[in-house]
């Protein structure tokens, strides 16, 4: 994960060294090496990936120039929009994701709580089945993907009769995920506390460029909302179709996905089909961008 951009660019390099540097171990050996499982420990996967974005987005910079207009991030995603946006270090972002996995994997224990992916269903169809399937759990959609795509997470046993439900009503797929925790609900919600005054000791700088943010999918440029905007996230759902939409009203019809993979391109797509879409991740699809 990163290894092609630390191999060719010296700026992807600097930005590796510097996590193994801020975090006191060699996260670039972690992404570049593993064992694959450490590397999906969520207290590992979220500065890795962090990591990762980072380094694209300063190679993406230097090789083109190209600046962004408007930023947005899909939950951990937020981070490196904020680093993009001027609002935060990155080795400051790095200590607090690596904070967050932390205690997101805390929060709840492991074979407790789970998400589910749900295709084919109408938003308020869905909430209706939570309220139905939740009976004294916590089972609610935690990712608004784009029509026809959303993520519900909740307990293990509510998720479970949340899917009997959805397909019993005429989804077109429910699909558990492959994840620890029930994360984007309101189980979540110690972790959003502890992570505060973690937040709390990060400066703020102002936005460089507006964001949109996870949970109001609006702008926002107030880097003194940001803190609670993050602490919210933790246990709310990622608006991120409303994200995108809100983008596209503000004239954005361009859109760059930054980081490992290109499961945002696909989102994007599929909220609206007249945008341009492009995903910087790999050297290839650098180079296309340049060409």
């Amino acid at each position: 994960m990163g290894r092609e951009f630390v191999e060719n660019f010296a700026a992807a390099r600097e930005i590796f060294e510097e996590a193994d540097d801020t975090l006191g171990f060699a996260l670039s050996r972690l992404c570049f090496e593993g064992p694959e499982e450490r590397l999906l420990l969520t207290e590992f996967t979220q500065p890795a990936i962090l990591t990762t974005s980072i380094a694209m987005l300063r190679v993406l910079e230097g090789e083109t120039g190209l600046r962004p207009s408007l930023v947005a991030g899909h939950s951990l995603g937020e981070y490196s929009a904020l680093v993009a946006a001027g609002v935060f270090q990155f080795e400051d972002a790095l200590r607090a994701v690596r904070n967050r996995g932390l205690f997101m994997q805390e929060a709840v224990p492991v074979g407790t709580g789970g998400m589910a992916a749900i295709l084919g269903m109408e938003n308020e169809a869905l909430e209706e089945v939570c309220r139905q399937a939740a009976q004294g759990e916590v089972v609610a959609p935690a990712n608004y993907n784009s029509p026809g795509q959303i993520v519900i997470a909740g307990h293990c046993g509510a998720l479970q009769r949340a899917m009997t439900l959805c397909r019993e009503r005429g989804c077109r797929k429910a699909v558990p995920l492959p994840v620890s925790a029930p994360f984007h609900s309101v189980l979540m919600a110690p972790a959003g506390e502890r992570l505060r005054p973690i937040l709390e000791d990060i400066p703020l700088h102002p936005f460089k460029v507006p964001l949109v943010s996870n949970v109001e999918g609006a702008v926002n440029q107030d880097a003194a909302r940001v803190r609670e905007l993050l602490i919210e996230q933790v246990s709310r759902a990622v608006l991120w179709e409303g994200s995108v939409r809100a983008m596209i009203l503000t004239g954005i019809d361009r859109f760059l996905e930054i980081g490992p993979g290109r499961v945002l391109t696909g989102l994007v797509k599929r909220i609206d089909k007249q945008v341009s879409t492009h995903a910087v991740d790999s050297v290839q699809g650098l180079k296309a961008l340049v060409s």
